[in-house]
């Protein structure tokens, strides 16, 4: 078939023998790529009479969209709390090291902090594409400082803010800017934190309830305000109640505005949810679960002591804690990592577990038409995994940034 360049000079790449991700299941289809973006084979064959430039065995392997992580907080000895002068070297470190993990995109986060250290920090940090150089960045995750005493975590105490009369005036002056700010997490029960959520929502911004004590009554009206997303289920809230069920009962609340849908987090490590709990949480509400990995500056280091934020933190096999207690603070586990456990832990298909975090974080953050998705013209952001979901090549933009047992890499 001749080839007709008049649409655009670039190649056409075109992946075959692969099982692609594609409608919410896996369809034995090849990919075709060009200028980082996916095409529609059709359109290529009958509108521009095109064929491939360079074709591409995938030996059978599982080709799905790359993993967006909402919630990292750092990582090989990085933390994003942390105000150093080589800032940008350390995110750039693990955008990068997060490519092996099937990381394409992701929120760096920052846990509560004193108002310098937010000063500081984002003005450092912007919005970019991914590629050889890493992971793209979608925007921060500010989790805190407007939180609950009693469902701290692993947050300062001492750094603990709430919302005076100024309100959303409080939040400006802490974080100075929201120029790069995607996520705030947030306790609802808080006085005037409905303002707050309607000012973050007007300008764009995820609102996410977490470290809270509020009730049931108190989260619905978070979201009819305009608040998406759980922070972590189940950790530093209120524990499940028959008679009120907190901020877990938005799962299954009636209260829910119509055409809108609850996202919720869960770190599926092993350690900060039994897998009893995971299964509640997923047969409750599948098309909200987001798995994130909460992972901190240790994780993919050894055992020992390292930072959160202004904390330091032990690390004991896959459990880290602030040191000297039993508080835990983070994971170390990767993002490939817990896709593999909830596909164990609830039995779910392969591609509900690959959607978990890929599909449903690009939909909280409305980018689902350019990633998450595999479809037509989404951004060429993808894996290719073997049968047990282990990572063989990442690559962003249709270009090749990361495979397993490459020289150099």
């Amino acid at each position: 078939m001749p080839s007709n360049k008049s649409v655009s000079d670039a190649p056409i790449f075109q992946f075959t023998n692969c099982r692609i991700l594609r409608n919410h299941e896996l369809q034995r289809e090849d990919l075709w790529v060009r200028e980082g973006k996916i095409l529609n084979p059709e359109k290529l064959f009958f509108d521009e009479k095109a064929s491939a430039d360079i074709q591409l065995d995938c030996k059978d392997s599982i080709i799905a969209p790359g993993f967006i992580d909402v919630q990292i907080n750092g990582g090989f000895g990085v933390d994003f709390s942390l105000a150093t002068d080589d800032f940008k070297s350390g995110i750039d470190l693990v955008g990068q090291k997060i490519l092996s993990h099937g990381v394409t995109s992701f929120c760096p986060t920052l846990v509560t902090s004193p108002p310098s250290v937010y000063h500081q920090i984002l003005p450092q940090i912007s919005v970019r594409n991914g590629g050889a150089h890493g992971a793209g960045i979608l925007g921060v995750h500010l989790e805190g400082p407007f939180i609950s005493k009693e469902k701290k975590g692993a947050h300062p105490e001492r750094c603990l803010r709430t919302f005076e009369a100024g309100a959303f005036q409080d939040l400006l002056a802490t974080y100075r800017s929201l120029d790069c700010v995607r996520i705030v997490t947030l306790a609802p029960e808080m006085k005037r934190s409905s303002e707050v959520i309607r000012e973050l929502t007007k300008r764009g911004i995820c609102v996410s309830l977490g470290h809270s004590v509020a009730n049931l009554s108190q989260a619905e009206e978070a979201v009819q305000q305009g608040a998406t997303f759980i922070t972590h289920l189940f950790n530093a809230m209120l524990p499940f109640h028959h008679r009120d069920p907190g901020i877990v009962g938005l799962l299954t609340s009636d209260k829910i505005p119509a055409g809108r849908r609850v996202f919720y987090g869960m770190i599926s490590d092993g350690i900060h949810t039994n897998p009893a709990a995971l299964r509640i949480a997923h047969r409750a509400h599948p098309k909200g679960l987001v798995l994130v990995t909460d992972a901190i500056a240790g994780m993919g280091l050894a055992p020992g002591r390292h930072t959160l934020g202004q904390q330091v933190v032990e690390i004991d096999g896959l459990n880290t804690y602030i040191a000297g207690t039993k508080t835990l603070s983070g994971s170390v586990a990767t993002m490939d990592t817990c896709v593999r456990h909830f596909l164990e832990a609830t039995g779910c298909s392969i591609e509900t577990a690959l959607e978990a975090a890929s599909l449903h974080p690009a939909q909280l953050l409305g980018i689902e038409h350019e990633k998450g998705t595999l479809n037509y013209d989404s951004d060429a952001d993808f894996l290719m995994l073997s049968d047990s979901l282990c990572v063989q090549a990442t690559y962003i933009a249709g270009e090749e940034v990361w495979r397993r047992n490459a020289p150099g890499m």
